[in-house]
């Protein structure tokens, strides 16, 4: 580790990973909900809550996720240190009790926004939100401004402002339905399928460049076409929400046009991936780190790139809109492009945080083979359950609980996924925290090895 405040990191990944436990936790509450509907009082702990907790709790860790590699990895860029350690603190401490205060309020009924789907947060938290994102784009902005820029920080930076903008939108709540979906899907999509796209290629490019040793401007040129591809497809690639709100027909050609492109990005960042690799012929000794990376790029590729296109075209999503085909898309573009990237950050990371060899290869990369079988199979079996509620409930004009009936055996079989995807989460958790005593005799003799 070059830089003191690189620490900053450790606590907004801790934190992370306390709230990614969470999720998958209520991720099976809620699989174990659609098999055992009265198993879990609905007056004590209903669906809606824990759904809520869940989508929340993933946006919550993996935002916790950008900001903890932002402060890892500014500083190597900047060459300098974090502009002030005490406002890096401060805002994660805002954000993150913010976090738990809508989480007790959930699952108190004291407060929630049920319409507005990863939006429910209070008027308060969001407040809380939007200072905590100031402060951190004021003190990441001043330490790059003060130091080196590259194409790297750039592109972070414009992610990292992107989020904090769109995220405005969802203070605007238009008591028109139409309207306010409109503007919903500026945070929504524009975040997921936008800005937070750049992150993902900033942290990606500076995970390949330090594992593979590839020289900065042939990573630049990638990060450059990658981003460009991203901006160009995502933003009227907003166009495929439009279809059934009550917006013009015209977003149904542009919507399916500029949304089918949106698995160029994807695409680009495979080749990237395993271009850098071959090209580095470099053999470092973190090999967890480099398996979630391409695993990252591979997985974010199907998920959000080819399980998105399934779908994405007006005339198949006038039948698929709603159904279990996009929850199978959603799992896997989520997990693929933001979970894996986050994990891989991580475990590049934290021997150099703790001064270590990189240690627990092997329960580390055993816990992404777990972890992407159990979501991958999920998304499987979710894919095979939406092509037949499809065919049954849209086609044949089946009733909707008749239709989820004849689902139960893919929900079973979603549900024995989650408890595979949460032991692959708790591997991770502990592959990555806690060294075997050898490593940590080692690490007292040699710091981890420079990248």
């Amino acid at each position: 580790m070059r830089y003191e405040t690189q620490r900053i990191a450790q606590v907004y990944w801790l934190g992370a990973l306390l709230i990614f436990a969470v999720q998958v936790l209520f991720g099976l509450i809620g699989g174990t909900i659609y098999v055992l509907p009265n198993l879990i009082s609905p007056d004590i702990l209903p669906f809606n809550t824990v759904r809520m907790i869940h989508t929340n709790a993933m946006i919550v860790w993996l935002l916790l996720g950008f900001f903890g590699a932002a402060h890892y990895l500014i500083p190597e860029e900047a060459e300098r240190e974090i502009y002030s350690p005490k406002l890096a603190y401060i805002q994660f401490a805002i954000f993150f009790l913010g976090a738990l205060g809508a989480v007790v309020g959930y699952l108190f009924h004291i407060y929630a926004d049920h319409a507005r789907s990863y939006l429910q947060q209070p008027m308060w938290v969001k407040l809380g939100i939007i200072v905590a994102a100031l402060i951190f784009l004021f003190n990441i902005s001043m330490t790059v401004l003060q130091g080196r820029k590259t194409a790297i920080t750039n592109v972070l930076l414009l992610g990292l402002w992107g989020i904090a903008i769109f995220f405005l939108f969802s203070l605007y709540n238009p008591a028109n339905l139409a309207l306010d979906k409109m503007y919903w899907w500026y945070v929504v999509h524009l975040w997921v399928e936008g800005v937070w796209e750049l992150v993902m290629a900033s942290i990606l490019a500076f995970i390949m460049m330090k594992l593979t040793g590839v020289d900065r401007e042939v990573v630049e040129k990638w990060l450059y076409v990658i981003v460009a591809t991203s901006l160009f497809t995502g933003v009227l690639g907003t166009g495929h929400h439009y279809y059934w709100i009550g917006a013009p027909a015209y977003w149904q050609w542009i919507g399916s046009v500029f949304s089918s492109l949106e698995v160029i990005p994807f695409f680009g960042m495979v080749v990237f991936c395993f271009a850098m690799v071959w090209k580095g012929r470099r053999d470092h000794p973190n090999k967890a780190a480099l398996l979630w990376s391409l695993g990252c790029s591979v997985l974010a590729f199907f998920g959000a790139g080819v399980w998105g296109f399934l779908h994405t075209l007006s005339s198949v999503n006038y039948y698929t809109h709603g159904t279990q085909v996009t929850a199978a898309h959603g799992h896997l573009a989520f997990y693929g492009a933001y979970v894996c990237l986050n994990l891989a950050i991580m475990s590049y990371a934290f021997p150099h945080l703790k001064n270590r060899m990189p240690y627990n290869q092997v329960l580390n990369m055993a816990s992404f083979w777990i972890l992407s079988s159990g979501v991958v199979f999920m998304t499987v079996v979710l894919t095979f359950a939406g092509v037949l509620q499809t065919h049954l409930e849209r086609v044949n004009g089946m009733p909707y609980m008749d239709v989820q009936e004849q689902l139960g055996f893919f929900y079973l079989l979603r549900l024995g996924a989650g408890f595979v995807t949460v032991i692959g989460a708790l591997l991770f958790i502990y592959a990555i925290l806690v060294p075997r005593e050898q490593e940590v005799i080692a690490g007292d003799m040699k710091p981890a090895p420079a990248a």
